[in-house]
Parts: structure tokens; sequence; C-alpha cells
């Protein structure tokens, strides 16, 4: 761990690259752990970082900043914070000589577009540099800065509010719920076009007897309305159609992706909003190359060099078709028929959708003071006392559900349990017990980390290992993180008072044993 510091980040200005800069600011905050980190950026990417415990506060980039004049008062102000180092995410000539104004003694970005003398440290440019995946691209320059980088998926972090006011949105859909994002600001050549989304809209209402929800700018309401008014009118009423373009908030975008079954998107903003909350995801490439901008299955962090510690689980497709002119980069097509677009066809995506849906049901379980009792950091084998009534879960296989266990085990990070004995005292239940898998945490609390009960993200691994429908599932627990859990992934919660809590306020329901709980389950 470094020194304690004052960091400024000079942030990037769109939403999508902001999303990929995430991973960059967890590597920022495991190294300068007890540091201030400040982020400045232009004040629509301020919603990506909204309550993310990465950074500690978030500084405007206005728009009086620009001319000379207003590097001068930007500089100013930036003097004003006693900053100690600045990291440039942005590869502008601006972010450089705004960090040497402001008086920042240690400066680092890439040595790039004519820059490198106002830089402390300029990390080099090779041309290997300029393939990289950008979210390896910016975990690059970090690690040519010498911070130990590990590669994570991108994370927003979203509170249990947001996630519950955008089930409250999407309440009364017939499922599955897909959004689809037809926009995608950089240009038209982007864009899928507006009558294949419509007729992808008639196959999800008809095929799946599911519903789509339309998302997009205040710009694109007249797209979104467009590709409604293809959508034959028999299959448009209020449980089969939601048009919310131009009327979200950018989070409550981001808590709708995360409450959505799969997401259909071009490669835009909200196509990286939809993979960092872990959403099924289908991408469609037309312009762009998704080995530089794609969602996760795109990024080969092990094959260039980069540590791997993967948290969360995400299903994603991505379709582009081959032709000699794509990628092109272009904003609108040179050819003007968009045709790398417009071959690949809607029953392609939906059969895409139809190989990510979650489907299967499961009862997740805790562990300690559940299947077993509390000891308290269990980290010897004689101490380990699994309750008797266990062996009936077998029970709930036959009805048709997967038996996931999910453990926070922050024992591992404090040293007081080997990982070990953890996966040894987990591989129990799935030998003996007949779990189909057995998920835990090792980080500490403060490693921010996107697993942590009550944080997702053992259940967003479970449901991309084994296409969990996790709003027909059950979460079973003994702690308040338990019920806020089943809270986040919109599961059935169910305490049991074998263990630390007797009551919650987000429980469904409470029994005594898990006895009562198989019964209960069986007789659904």
């Amino acid at each position: 761990m470094l020194d304690r510091k004052k960091i400024l980040v000079r942030g990037v200005n769109w939403i999508g690259d902001a999303v990929m800069t995430l991973p960059s600011f967890r590597v920022l905050r495991s190294e300068y752990r007890d540091s201030e980190i400040h982020l400045m950026g232009k004040r629509w990417i301020a919603p990506v970082f909204g309550k993310d415990p990465n950074i500690d506060r978030f500084v405007e980039y206005k728009t009086e900043y620009t001319g000379v004049i207003g590097k001068l008062s930007a500089s100013g102000d930036l003097r004003k914070g006693g900053y100690d180092s600045a990291f440039l995410f942005q590869n502008a000539f601006d972010a450089a000589i705004l960090a040497y104004l402001s008086g920042i003694p240690e400066r680092i970005g890439y040595n790039r577009d004519g820059r490198g003398f106002l830089l402390s440290r300029g990390v080099p440019v090779t041309a290997e540099t300029k393939r990289l995946h950008h979210v390896l691209y910016y975990l690059n320059l970090l690690k040519g800065a010498g911070l130990k980088t590990v590669y994570r998926l991108p994370w927003i972090y979203l509170e249990r509010r947001e996630r519950i006011k955008a089930a409250e949105v999407l309440e009364g859909l017939c499922r599955p719920i897909i959004v689809l994002n037809p926009g995608a600001t950089y240009g038209s050549a982007k864009r899928w076009p507006e009558e294949s989304y419509a007729a992808l809209s008639a196959m999800i209402i008809r095929r799946l007897g599911g519903s789509v929800v339309l998302t997009g700018s205040e710009a694109e309401r007249g797209m979104a309305d467009k590709i409604t008014g293809m959508i034959d009118q028999d299959l448009t009423a209020a449980d089969r159609v939601m048009n919310l373009a131009g009327i979200t908030s950018l989070r409550d975008l981001v808590a709708i992706l995360s409450q959505a079954d799969a997401v259909v998107s071009n490669d835009s903003g909200p196509m990286h909003l939809a993979y960092a909350v872990g959403a099924p995801l289908v991408t469609i490439f037309g312009s762009t190359d998704p080995a530089l901008t794609g969602p996760p299955s795109c990024v080969r962090p092990e094959d260039k060099g980069f540590d791997t510690e993967i948290e969360f689980g995400l299903k994603d497709v991505v379709l582009k078709t081959d032709l000699e002119c794509s990628p092109c980069f272009e904003r609108k097509c040179p050819r003007g028929d968009v045709l790398c677009l417009r071959q690949i066809t809607p029953e392609e995506v939906f059969d895409a959708l139809s190989q990510i849906i979650p489907a299967k049901r499961a009862v997740f379980f805790d562990r300690d003071g559940i299947l077993c009792h509390d000891a308290d950091y269990l980290n010897r084998m004689e101490d380990l006392k699994v309750f008797p009534d266990v062996k009936t879960l077998t029970k709930l296989k036959d009805k048709g559900f997967l038996l996931i266990g999910v453990s926070n085990q922050s024992g591992i990070a404090r040293g007081i349990v080997a990982r070990e004995f953890a996966e040894r005292v987990n591989g129990i239940f799935l030998e003996r017990y007949g779990f189909d898998a057995f998920y835990y945490c090792p980080h500490h609390p403060d490693d921010n980390c996107a697993c942590r009960k009550p944080s997702p993200g053992m259940a967003l691994r479970a449901r991309s290992d084994f296409n969990i429908d996790l709003r027909s599932s059950i979460v079973v627990g003994d702690k308040g993180t338990d019920m806020e859990l089943a809270r986040n992934i919109g599961a059935e919660a169910i305490l049991v008072r074998t263990g630390k809590d007797s009551s919650s306020d987000y429980a469904d329901r409470v029994f005594n044993n898990l006895s009562e709980v198989v019964g209960y389950i069986l007789e659904k």
C-alpha cells in the first residue's frame, strides 16, 4: 500500500469510456487505501460514479474552463485542492497542461499528443498499447506507473432503494423483460435499423410471451416512438411495451438495466452500463470494433499479462458482420447503406437472446448459521457442526430448484481462515448434500467488492453459470444482509432463526429451521 496522498483523476468525457475506467478506480483505491481520490470530469459522467466508495469527491470540469482564461481559472481552483498526484485517464493535451498549471507535483499520463514534457511520469504508448481493449488501456496506464493492477469487471454501485424503485417501474410487465437500446450518440453507423428492433420486439412478445422496454436519451425519444409505432398494435398493450426513452435519469436507467432479464443494445453508453450491473447482454456492432470497446467477453486480460479476479458473472453475446469496410469508425456509413448492420437479422438477434435469457430456479443458502452452526470464523474442522435437516434440501431438487451456496468469508482476508479450508468446508455441501455450486466472497469489507453480500455478485455469477432466473428464486439466510441480497436480485427472502438475527424488515417469511423452509417451498 502506498503513502497517504490527495489524488486527482482526470476522467474521460463519455459514458461508455467512463464505465471502462471503473476497474482502474478500484486499483487506485486498493493502492491508496487511506488517500483522498477525487475525479474531475464533465457533469454528465458523474452518475456513473454515484455511490462509488472508491471515489471521495466528484469535481466538475465546468464549461467556463475552456480557453486560456478558463484554464487559469481552473488551475486556480485546483491549486486550492492541494493535490499531490494527478492520474490523467484523458489523453488530451488539455488534461496535462491543466495538471501542470495547477502545480500538482506528480503528473502521470500516457506520453502522447505532444504532452510528454508536461508530465512527471509519461507512460510510453506503443502500437500494442493502442490495440488494447479500453478497459485494459486505462489499467495499463496504472501498471506503467508502478501500481499493482488487477482486472475486475466494471461495476456500478447501486443502492437497494434504486433497485427497488426500478423494479416497481417494471412491475406488471410480462416476463421475460427485455430492455432494448436502439440509440447511439456517436452516430447512425452504430445503430441497428429501427425496423429490425420492431421485428425483434414482436418476436419477444409472441414467442417468449415477454415484454420490451425501450430506452434512450431525450433526443432519441422520436426513434423509440417510431419503433413502437412499427410493432403490430395488438402486441403493444401496457404490459408488453414500455417506452422510457427521454424520461429517465442516468441513475434510473442503470437501475432499470439491473432489473432486466436481458438487454439488447448497439455499441453505446447504455451497453456499457448494462454489463456493469451484470445484465445478460446481446450487443450489435457496426462501424466500431468490439476488440476495443466491446463487453467483457471481448476483454482478454490474461493474454495481455494482467492479473484477473472476476467477482460476478455475465453472459454476453456480440454480433458483428465481417465486411472488408468494417470497422470503419465513421459516424455515418461511407457506403450509405449500413450493410454491416442490415446483414444482422432480427432472427439472429432473437436466437442470441434466447441463449442468455435466465430460465432455471434456485434456492440460495447462506452457510454459517443456516447450513451449519455459526462458529464465528469457522477455521477448524472439529468446529463444523452441520444442521441435521440439511439432508432434506435434496427434496427441493426434485421440485426443480438448484441448490446454491453463497457465503461471505472475510476471515480469509483477515488472515483468520485459510482459503483452502473454506473451500474444503464448501466442498462437503457439494459432495454430501447435493449442492450444485458454492460461491464465497474472500474479501475484506473495505475492498468494496461486487460479491460481498448484500451486493449481488455471487448470485450474478450463479445466474451466468447456471442460467438462473433470479426473480423466481429464493434466498435463505440468517442475517439482514442475506435478506437485502434477496431484495437486490428480486428473489423471495426467507429468514431462518438458527443464526444471527431473529427478524428482518426485508424478510418475506420467517421460519425456525430448514425443515420448515423445505416444507414451505414444496407446497408453493
